[in-house]
């Protein structure tokens, strides 16, 4: 993960915020290991060792969705997280997701 991209902030997540193309996505994809894209969106699953911990990177998440006002889909289950981000109102994936998606991995790393 960059921290470069953890570290900007972007707050065009609303309706006429450019989708990335291509190439800028998978520069980014580059530095956010693990995550996927398909669908129009961001994901990845997040394991941890027991429902205490998944809860604490949930809230955590929440916290960082709320700092950035930009809030992924969360499938929450005991061990487990599946988190995604898109910018429903672009119609696919932004810059935004990119940066949020980078500060939930920064969470973990």
């Amino acid at each position: 993960m960059t921290p470069e991209l953890a570290a900007l902030s972007d707050l065009s997540c609303r309706a006429g915020a450019p989708m990335l193309s291509v190439t800028e996505l998978a520069r980014h994809l580059k530095a956010l290991p693990a995550w996927e894209y398909a669908d129009n969106r961001l994901s990845k699953t997040f394991r941890f060792a027991n429902y205490y911990e998944t809860m604490a990177f949930v809230n955590a998440v929440a916290y960082v969705a709320h700092r950035e006002d930009h809030h992924p889909d969360l499938s929450v289950h005991y061990n487990r997280v599946v988190a995604s981000y898109s910018t429903h109102d672009a119609g696919g994936v932004t810059l935004n997701d990119c940066i949020c998606a980078a500060k939930v991995e920064a969470l973990i790393t």
